[in-house]
């Protein structure tokens, strides 16, 4: 790999400061990243050297600058790539100390990691050993050429896997996600379910290979799955899986280019007033405008020590999941993420159906951390973006609630009983309304309390049997009747009115 095929790299966004074509053509023989002032002993022949230049400061005078480029040059270094992140651009004084050095220079862009290049050249210098006329596991000359016209064009997955694979015969293959989604497979590939094909990705039969792109999560990371081991050469499937990696980072900056899109609709349908006309505007930039109907879908992880599941990456794996369905998905509110699904109108209730289905397959990419989901009924037009929002927060507490240290996907229709509805208000006014009803309780004795609690529990659970509960309990019967009344004295309430039953209960419950 040559010095100014870093600068073709597009992902890479690199831009050369100074350097001459005899430079630009020299052999990169390996990676070294440093900021030391003096890096020379560190240094081999033929290295790129990558520098934030956090050792550069505007009044360190120019002769650390010499010193250290000077050792570059004496350490036969072929160029130095400068980050701009630290000082916003390359010092000039450094753009002269290389140019009368003779050291190639070339500023990275805030947005491109070290790591980044240092995978790009080692992933080539990979990629050209494979390929020696004598190494029969390369793939042939002709086919490069037609995947990389295949990806200049914007092929898509499928298109690349089949002309990727022609000349081995088309074995079957899947390009597949963590959590099971298959994104393309092969013509004489069978459709896999989504738990078979994540089972398959984490340590199946056959051969899989992980495709290695920047930015990439746990979630929603491609894997390369081959049903039968040994059936392509390792080295062509490293090559097919590295193009597969660039036509990725090329789906990825797109997608990035939209995250404001999708950020501002989130905005939008959760302002406290209703703007019409920023719904409007917001939906058409992310693409969702005119559909037949809307679903809003909130997430948010319980976290345990200082694991968190990333919201985004996770919500919008799962709903890529969802067939029929285009959707934003944005950072919302404190923890939450959330999501606008545009979809048509009978498929309404096969996205709270479906990402029930998938949850479970992005809990088992990353277990350690459980995300809850809250799905709000179908919004027949943007008006009722808001009112979804509500519905799916309201969702989403109910069941972070309920069972907060499993992960779950929660619609409207689930909830169907006082507790699942009473999990959803707010925590705050559940301890006003659990104080108002049983503070006088609350207030017994420490000792008493308890006990009294206890016998309301069972009492209203053995739907106000004196008899079933005594036998609950062990104890007479008499000790129930005395403790009921003593509740009732307490509380205001007389336990043989239905309403008065409701409020004792609902209090429990918001314990």
């Amino acid at each position: 790999m040559r010095v100014d095929h870093l600068l073709r790299l597009d992902p890479l966004d690199l831009s050369l400061v100074w350097g001459d074509e005899t430079l630009l053509g020299q052999e990169i023989g390996g990676v070294t990243a440093t900021d030391l002032e003096d890096p020379a002993r560190f240094l081999r022949p033929g290295e790129i050297v990558l520098s934030g230049l956090v050792w550069w400061s505007p009044d360190g005078g120019p002769g650390k600058t010499e010193r250290f480029v000077s050792a570059l040059r004496e350490a036969g270094a072929v160029a130095l790539l400068a980050g701009e992140e630290t000082h916003g651009e390359v010092p000039r004084e450094l753009a002269e100390a290389c140019r009368a050095h003779r050291v190639t220079l070339i500023a990275v862009p805030a947005h491109t990691t070290f790591r980044a290049i240092t995978e790009a050249v080692y992933l080539r210098q990979w990629s050209e050993l494979s390929r020696r006329p004598t190494d029969h596991f390369a793939l042939p000359e002709n086919v490069r050429l037609d995947l990389d016209r295949a990806l200049r064009t914007g092929a898509t997955e499928g298109e690349l896997l089949d002309r990727a694979f022609a000349h081995l015969g088309t074995p079957a293959c899947h390009l597949l996600t963590g959590s099971g989604r298959t994104v393309a497979r092969t013509a004489a590939a069978a459709e896999l379910p989504a738990p078979r094909a994540a089972e398959l990705v984490r340590g199946g039969h056959g051969t899989t290979v992980r495709v290695e792109t920047e930015g990439a999560t746990v979630y929603d990371t491609w894997h390369l799955h081959l049903p039968e081991a040994g059936q392509v050469p390792p080295r062509v499937l490293q090559e097919i899986a590295e193009l597969l990696g660039r036509h990725r980072r090329r789906q990825d900056r797109n997608r990035a280019a939209g995250s404001a899109a999708c950020a501002e609709l989130a905005d939008a349908v959760g302002a406290p007033r209703f703007d019409a006309h920023r719904v409007h505007s917001a939906l058409a930039s992310c693409g969702l405008g005119d559909a037949d109907a809307y679903t809003v879908v909130v997430a948010a992880p319980e976290t345990h020590g200082e694991t968190v599941a990333p919201g985004v990456a996770a919500l919008t794996e799962a709903l890529r999941h969802v067939p029929s369905a285009t959707f934003a998905v944005a950072d919302g509110t404190g923890d939450e993420t959330t999501a606008v699904v545009a979809h048509p109108r009978e498929a309404a209730t096969g996205v709270r159906a479906r990402l029930g289905d998938v949850w479970p397959l992005i809990h088992a990419c990353s277990p350690d951390s459980a995300l809850h989901a809250g799905v709000s009924g179908a919004a027949a037009t943007p008006a009722g973006l808001n009112t979804a929002l509500t519905q799916a927060r309201y969702a989403l507490a109910s069941v972070r609630t309920a069972a907060p240290s499993s992960p779950r996907v929660a619609g409207l229709d689930d909830l169907d009983g006082l507790g699942k509805l009473i999990a959803g208000i707010p925590a705050d006014v559940r301890n006003v309304y659990r104080q108002t009803v049983l503070g006088p309780l609350l207030g017994a004795g420490r000792g008493s309390s308890a006990m009294l609690l206890d016998t309301l529990e069972v009492f209203l659970a053995h739907d106000c049997s004196w008899a079933r509960t005594a036998e609950a309990l062990h104890v007479h019967v008499n000790t129930v009747h005395y403790r009921v009344e003593r509740i009732a004295a307490l509380t205001g309430r007389d336990l043989s009115r239905l309403e008065h039953k409701a409020d004792l209960r609902a209090a429990l419950l918001c314990r």
